[in-house]
């Protein structure tokens, strides 16, 4: 594997990601491609242990690889990849990485299974002791009609009529009622886009914010997300800054954030961060998705 080290401009430019690339049908772990999460965290002040936990959330829909007699097998993938782990993996490798087990012979979905998990755990953690495993799950075809889709449940923000002049995260327009007893709600978007931080190419997500503490006026808190609408950074470091952003301005005495965006490369990454410890939502994809 790939290791992006500590500097992530080189990593993205030492990564696939923009560049045309030859499709490799042979199994080759060496495809994955990782990235150091420490330096985006630290442009939003994060050093040492982040205030949340979580998770992101992949699934894989592009999955084949042989069986012993030569057969094309199909699945899709459920892929968890801690949030505490030192690095993550960048979707283009993945995506490549993916793409190689189908030319190659396994003897099973379990063998399959558990080869994803080793190499992305090597990924993940880049030769440190592996404190939270990444999971992984495969669905196989006689499966693929019980997969739901749902939304994501909440009080809808986009139902506000309002004026957006933002277009890079302007956390000043959080604003809470410090004034006022406490509250506990779940608020929903479907208006957060960011952008690739190498291509340029759109992110379209969808967006989960249940919180208990100060009520966050929810103008403001829409006006905060489509923001985003130009900013360039990947899925999981934009949940992150959206995570910061609330605790730091609105001060909730607890927060969840859950982005869902939609699939590029027959991959989509759906991260989750929260600032108390439960468990992790079941990856149920919307309808965009």
């Amino acid at each position: 594997m790939t290791d992006s080290l500590s500097d992530p401009h080189r990593a993205l430019h030492d990564s696939a990601l923009g560049k045309a690339t030859a499709y490799v049908d042979q199994y080759e772990p060496g495809l994955l491609f990782s990235i150091a999460r420490a330096p985006q965290r630290a442009q939003i002040g994060i050093t040492g242990q982040p205030r949340f936990f979580g998770a992101d959330l992949w699934t894989a829909f592009e999955l084949s690889w042989l069986n012993p007699r030569g057969k094309p097998q199909v699945a899709i993938a459920h892929i968890t990849v801690p949030c505490e782990s030192t690095h993550m993996v960048e979707s283009k490798s993945f995506k490549l990485y993916l793409n190689s087990f189908s030319g190659t012979r396994f003897a099973g979905a379990d063998e399959v299974r558990q080869r994803i998990q080793a190499d992305v755990n090597a990924a993940i953690w880049q030769g440190r002791a592996v404190q939270a495993s990444a999971g992984v799950r495969l669905v196989a075809p006689d499966l693929f009609d019980q997969q739901p889709i749902h939304e994501l449940d909440g009080l809808n923000l986009d139902r506000l009529d309002i004026e957006c002049t933002h277009e890079q995260p302007a956390p000043e327009l959080l604003v809470a009622a410090f004034d006022e007893q406490p509250v506990e709600e779940t608020l929903t978007s479907r208006l957060l886009k960011s952008n690739c931080p190498v291509t340029g190419q759109p992110d379209w997500g969808s967006l989960q914010i249940r919180y208990t503490g100060p009520q966050i006026e929810q103008g403001g808190l829409l006006r905060y997300i489509v923001s985003f609408r130009r900013h360039n950074d990947f899925h999981e470091h934009c949940a992150e800054r959206v995570f910061t952003d609330i605790w730091q301005h609105c001060r909730p005495t607890k927060l969840v954030v859950y982005a869902r965006y939609t699939r590029r490369g027959g991959l989509d990454i759906n991260p989750w961060r929260t600032s108390h410890p439960g468990p992790i939502p079941a990856n149920v994809r919307t309808a965009r998705q």
